[in-house]
């Protein structure tokens, strides 16, 4: 019953809010973490990127089904900025996935049994006030404050991009996300369709993310911070490539 995994129905949902922390990187220390049919999206031919998203959706559910059958979620994935070239020549921008946490054990099952994202349940606790707001997990030992304001947000300071404009192409999420298959030598291929999609820039006070630490890599930097809400989105059927060197 693998074939299961493979993304075998497409998803909708309505994405609540989605808030993207992207981690710059030296390349070199991310290309051992993906297989050899992706390679890196690098900026300035020295960084690499991990996101770390965090996603409150709503009325998740088989595309085509009711949305009173959806159910509603908090997401968090930690992926890294990959490209792709298919048999067609075509090169796609996507994510690979290093992990995925979810708050319900229910979409832990589903999740586990559709995908290959590899879902653990654990605890968020968000709190929201006129000023700023917080994510935080006990469980996963994570934590994040921003600051709600109207005010133009700054680049971080040790961000390498130079502008607002540049950071967004590294805002997340990609359209594709893939997934490689050793054994089988085959490449899944997951295509996300969006609409109104308009990051806007967030201005991060703190964070701590106990995974990013134990992935043992130096020098991670905040590059940028965004944020989207209100999204209708869908993840079309798994498509499956053979992939050889």
């Amino acid at each position: 019953m693998t074939f299961l995994k493979n993304h075998p129905f497409a998803v909708e949902a309505h994405f609540e809010s989605s808030l993207v922390l992207t981690f710059a990187v030296p390349k070199e220390e991310l290309k051992s973490m993906i297989p050899d049919c992706l390679e890196l999206d690098t900026y300035d031919e020295k960084w690499a990127f991990i996101a770390v998203a965090m996603v409150q959706t709503k009325d998740l559910r088989p595309k085509g089904f009711p949305r009173i059958l959806g159910n509603d979620f908090f997401l968090i994935g930690y992926r890294i900025f990959v490209k792709y070239t298919n048999k067609a020549g075509k090169r796609l921008r996507g994510l690979f996935i290093l992990k995925s946490e979810t708050n319900k054990r229910m979409m832990q099952f589903f999740g586990n049994t559709f995908t290959h994202y590899d879902y653990t349940t654990t605890d968020i606790t968000r709190v929201m006030d006129e000023n700023w707001r917080v994510i935080k997990s006990n469980q996963s030992n994570f934590n994040i404050e921003v600051e709600q304001t109207s005010k133009q947000v700054e680049l971080p300071k040790a961000s390498p991009f130079k502008d607002w404009k540049t950071a967004r192409r590294f805002a997340g999420p990609l359209p594709f996300t893939f997934t490689y298959n050793k054994v089988k030598q085959s490449v899944l291929i997951i295509k996300g369709v969006r609409q109104n999609w308009k990051p806007e820039p967030v201005n991060v006070i703190s964070y701590n993310f106990k995974f990013l630490k134990d992935l043992n890599v130096s020098g991670a930097i905040l590059a940028n911070a965004f944020e989207v809400k209100d999204i209708p989105y869908c993840w079309e059927k798994g498509k499956l490539e053979t992939w050889t060197k």
